[in-house]
């Protein structure tokens, strides 16, 4: 065994060793919403040392999401970092059907009837050199209207900032941003009270 090859298996073993708990701990820190069943999808990023470890512990996680209606993927790996996307597919299919949405998707090579290819497409797109594909928005409940409207002003002349920018109904937002903060909140205390992951995540 080569020095290289022995370095790669000992962050592995490492990196598995010591994810298990964090990954659940980043999921319900970050996906909340999304385990409640009031958004479509949620992103965060973790240290990724080892893809093969994090690929299996993505699969351990899946055997407990998947019953209830809920993926979690791995969406790119780049410089020591792994983009993980946890969702609900049908909401996806839902979300993406909307009329403002399927044009959007339309420019960018999406085929919107099909919300599992724009799932691959997305993650063909977030793979390659091109430009960030900030339509990403629309996998993440985002406003379709907000979505477009960060693109056109290239991130500017946005109303308000919370989860996303906004660039239409700002009061409608600043409720879901409240929605989305609160049901963090309760989450996180009830995780630190013993609920497992599967206790918290509503099916759907």
């Amino acid at each position: 065994m080569t020095l290289i090859t022995r370095s790669i298996k000992q962050k592995c073993f490492l990196f598995f060793a010591g994810i298990k708990s964090m990954s659940e701990d980043l999921v319900i820190r970050h996906c909340a919403p999304t385990l409640a069943g009031i958004k479509t999808g949620n992103l965060f990023s973790c240290a990724c040392p080892c893809k093969a470890a994090l690929t299996k512990e993505l699969c351990r996680l899946n055997r407990k999401l998947v019953p209830k209606g809920i993926r979690a993927l791995l969406l790119r790996v780049q410089k020591g970092r792994a983009l993980i996307y946890v969702y609900r597919p049908n909401a996806l299919e839902c979300d993406l059907a909307d009329h403002c949405s399927r044009g959007l998707l339309l420019q960018y090579g999406y085929t919107p009837e099909d919300s599992n290819r724009c799932v691959i497409h997305l993650i063909q797109r977030l793979r390659s050199d091109g430009e960030f594909p900030h339509e990403i928005g629309l996998f993440l409940s985002y406003p379709p209207e907000d979505v477009l409207g960060f693109i056109l002003n290239k991130a500017c002349n946005h109303k308000c900032v919370g989860c996303w920018k906004v660039y239409g109904d700002e009061q409608t937002a600043r409720n879901i941003f409240e929605k989305y903060e609160m049901c963090s909140k309760i989450y996180s205390r009830q995780w630190q009270q013993g609920k497992s992951i599967e206790q918290l995540t509503v099916a759907g």
